[in-house]
């Protein structure tokens, strides 16, 4: 891709979300949204192969869809109130429609069709801005008008995502698709404490991203696409996917790994809201996702793919490790013990 063309797109990016996560107006968050989304187009398809392209129009017309619906949700809003106020939302009508908009462009369950086949269609840089850095704008219109959500209809999404993502997951031999999976069930425990504790939600969306950019990078690092090539990358740098492992067991909130620490404190507040139910079926519904996060590090770092005799493994390179995969691997396995730390800076 054109230098000065990826420049441009990336500039745009960053231009769209600080417009988003800035504004106050709903034409202005509207508008750094639209920029998000042609900014994005050029990264998806630049490879110029058929499933970019397709990957490149599904992602285009579902946010297009979602922005028409919140422009619409918005100009009823306005419509009826006389508000253009994003904290002011408070039309029922309007309310459901921005959660349905929202649930659209993070991928929310039953929202979340366009997600695993947008990520499977691009690169893994690209499928790591899709993953994380663009559902921030998003997640920022949710924090803001938390309070004027069905509370319901947060749980009901919350909760098919969980399931969803978890249960979907199981068949997947694409890296990409996997994680696309896991994007979905980790955005059911963001919402499901959305009305309740804004800032736990933005905290576990942050320590997502974090567990997310590592094993992209990791990922990135070993050229690894799907599980028969995860078999044999652990020739390559044995060091990095032992950690590999770590970090997948991370994602999947084992303790004492720091993905642990969201699912912890989103249990503990949802028993103090009294949804002892709800939180322990969100709970029981995380163990389909562990269940692939498992096969994952099973496969990174135990097994060997069936294979004839002549079958050539691949040897361990000289490559070093960027700096960055390192210290984001190091803060993916080791935040826990600061996270009385973490929740007072929150």
């Amino acid at each position: 891709m054109n230098p000065q063309a990826k420049l441009t797109s990336t500039m745009s990016l960053i231009l769209g979300t600080t417009i988003t996560i800035s504004s106050n107006h709903w034409m202005m968050a509207w508008t750094g949204l639209e920029i998000n989304t042609l900014a994005i187009l050029p990264l998806i398809s630049k490879s110029h192969h058929p499933r970019a392209i397709e990957a490149a129009t599904k992602y285009f017309l579902t946010q297009a869809t979602a922005s028409t619906l919140l422009l619409f949700s918005s100009m009823t809003n306005a419509w009826f109130t006389g508000q253009w106020d994003i904290t002011q939302l408070t039309h029922p009508t309007s309310c459901l429609l921005l959660t349905t908009a929202i649930s659209m462009k993070l991928g929310l369950a039953p929202f979340h069709f366009w997600f695993p086949e947008v990520l499977q269609g691009s690169s893994l840089t690209t499928g790591l801005l899709l993953a994380t850095a663009m559902k921030l704008p998003p997640i920022t219109l949710l924090l803001l008008t938390s309070h004027s959500l069905n509370p319901t209809l947060l749980v009901l999404l919350a909760v098919t995502s969980a399931a969803l993502g978890g249960w979907t997951g199981l068949n997947q031999t694409q890296i990409r698709k996997i994680l696309a999976y896991s994007s979905i069930s980790h955005l059911g425990w963001m919402t499901i404490t959305l009305i309740y504790s804004p800032k736990l939600t933005l905290l576990t969306f942050y320590l997502y991203c974090l567990m997310t950019t590592t094993i992209f990078f990791t990922m990135n690092t070993t050229k690894t696409l799907k599980l028969s090539t995860m078999m044999t990358a652990w020739t390559k740098i044995p060091s990095l996917t032992a950690a590999l492992m770590l970090a997948l067991l991370s994602l999947a909130g084992l303790p004492p790994l720091t993905g642990f620490l969201p699912k912890w404190l989103i249990i503990q507040e949802l028993t103090k809201q009294e949804m002892t139910p709800t939180a322990t079926i969100i709970t029981l519904l995380s163990l389909l996702g562990l269940f692939f996060y498992l096969r994952l590090a099973y496969c990174a770092t135990i097994t060997l793919p069936p294979n004839s005799t002549n079958f050539m493994k691949l040897w361990r390179t000289n490559k070093p490790v960027n700096i960055i995969t390192t210290t984001f691997m190091i803060l993916t396995l080791s935040l826990l013990p600061l996270s009385p730390m973490t929740l007072t800076i929150t």
